[in-house]
């Protein structure tokens, strides 16, 4: 062997250990990604609101509830008016719902908290779940929606049932909603958002992908569990008859590459009707 291809095969070796390396520091790497949405049918009172949206846990082992007390103690320190939990607490079983509640428990926002169930919660955990979110004074939207005021102005949010685990119904949603109002879905399955028949809900938010949570350099990832390839693998995409904002997530497996953790804050504008 040469002395150039030694150089090579090391510089090779460097490489790819760096690189597992830094897989392995990501899922530490928080971060808070901001998303301005606007829209026509938001009312003027609205106009500025910022929406906290945290999902996918996973808490166990390898996502600890101190974990999970740092992912609360970021999201209250950009002070949200609102905060949203797109599902997947705990990964598996009764034994983490408790203690992840319970810093779960300590988040803050003048409007509320607002969550829906991932297919991860059903998964040994779902009556457990749905008891500690109660406890925590959360709104369940399950199939469910709610109006949230501030001043003389609404919008609605509302929530479906998990898409593998769970029925869901878009129609309890929009019970009440007319073309002119601002509706806000919250689905833990993207997927979901390419089965809406209606024009009424404005932004759909949702989880589930991890952002790939190991990817080709933030381009693609081999393994997503989608239907659609990867359309929502992150970020903000256009569905049929919606704008979906997905999160990459704050846990899940115990390595990321080019998927980084992040909480979403989307802020609100209201978009004046063009003259």
């Amino acid at each position: 062997m040469t002395a150039r291809r030694r150089r090579i095969e090391w510089a090779v070796r460097i490489v790819i250990l760096t690189l597992l390396a830094y897989a392995l520091v990501e899922p530490f790497l928080l971060r808070v990604r901001e998303v301005t949405i606007a829209d026509e049918d938001l009312p003027a009172d609205f106009d500025g609101l910022r929406i906290a949206f945290l999902a996918d846990f996973h808490c166990a082992w390898f996502f600890p509830p101190s974990r999970v007390a740092g992912v609360v103690r970021r999201a209250n320190d950009i002070r949200p008016d609102l905060v949203i939990l797109g599902g997947d607490y705990v990964n598996t079983g009764t034994k983490y719902v408790a203690p992840c509640f319970a810093e779960l428990a300590k988040l803050r926002a003048p409007l509320g908290v607002y969550a829906v169930m991932g297919n991860h919660d059903h998964w040994g955990a779902a009556q457990a779940v749905r008891e500690a979110m109660r406890e925590s004074g959360f709104t369940l939207l399950e199939n469910s929606g709610a109006w949230v005021e501030r001043g003389p102005g609404r919008i609605r949010l509302g929530g479906v049932a998990d898409l593998w685990e769970g029925v869901p119904r878009l129609g309890p949603m929009l019970h009440g909603v007319s073309e002119g109002d601002f509706a806000l879905l919250v689905s833990h399955h993207p997927d979901y958002a390419e089965e809406l028949r209606t024009d009424l809900v404005d932004v759909t938010l949702a989880a589930h992908m991890h952002g790939g949570q190991v990817t080709l350099f933030g381009l693609w990832a081999p393994i997503l569990p989608s239907d659609y390839g990867q359309k929502y693998r992150s970020g903000t995409v256009a569905a049929p008859r919606t704008t979906v904002v997905l999160t990459n997530g704050v846990g899940g497996a115990p390595i990321r590459f080019c998927a980084r953790p992040e909480i979403v804050l989307v802020t609100l504008r209201r978009r004046e009707l063009s003259q």
